[in-house]
């Protein structure tokens, strides 16, 4: 009787029954592989950070310039470096800076940027408590009582979106 060939998860399973080897990538699937995991990574390149709030690396670049994170020529400045918002690569003949994600987020935050995900949520959070406050008889909530599910953080970008909408409600802090 042959011994069963071992499946590709179980060739690439150790001795401690840990995936050794990553899973093979389908035609087409590095770049969304990639991006997805830069994204996820404490360190991006300008065109990643950029993703994060739906902007452009040149926009980014520019906002980061206003910020006094980059130079004219597209060099961290000094404070950046100095404060670990950002780092120099090299490879080869090729430089590269990288930007700290979170170092990054409040100088790009206080000039009005709002992570995709984030504006998402604001969305759908404007939505509900400016359709409670006009009044909806089939739910027996109140805008103020939804307001208190409302996560801290989203409390101001909340209230910037209905104050855009029109809407006269804002949530308490």
């Amino acid at each position: 009787m042959a011994t069963p060939r071992p499946t590709n998860a179980a060739a690439a399973r150790g001795e401690a029954g840990r995936a050794t080897a990553a899973p093979p990538l389908r035609r087409g699937s590095h770049r969304r592989t990639a991006a997805s995991a830069s994204l996820n990574s404490d360190w991006l390149s300008l065109t990643d950070l950029g993703r994060v709030y739906g902007i452009s690396a040149v926009h980014t670049g520019k906002l980061l310039q206003a910020a006094g994170l980059r130079l004219a020529d597209g060099d961290p400045s000094p404070e950046a470096l100095a404060g670990g918002m950002a780092q120099r690569q090299h490879s080869g003949q090729h430089h590269q800076a990288l930007w700290h994600r979170q170092g990054c987020a409040p100088h790009l935050e206080r000039q009005g940027l709002v992570p995709q995900k984030q504006q998402s949520l604001v969305g759908l959070w404007a939505d509900l408590l400016a359709a409670l406050q006009q009044g909806a008889p089939d739910i027996a909530t109140s805008a103020e009582e939804m307001a208190g599910e409302i996560p801290g953080e989203l409390v101001q970008p909340v209230n910037r979106e209905l104050r855009a909408r029109g809407c006269s409600f804002q949530v308490s802090a």
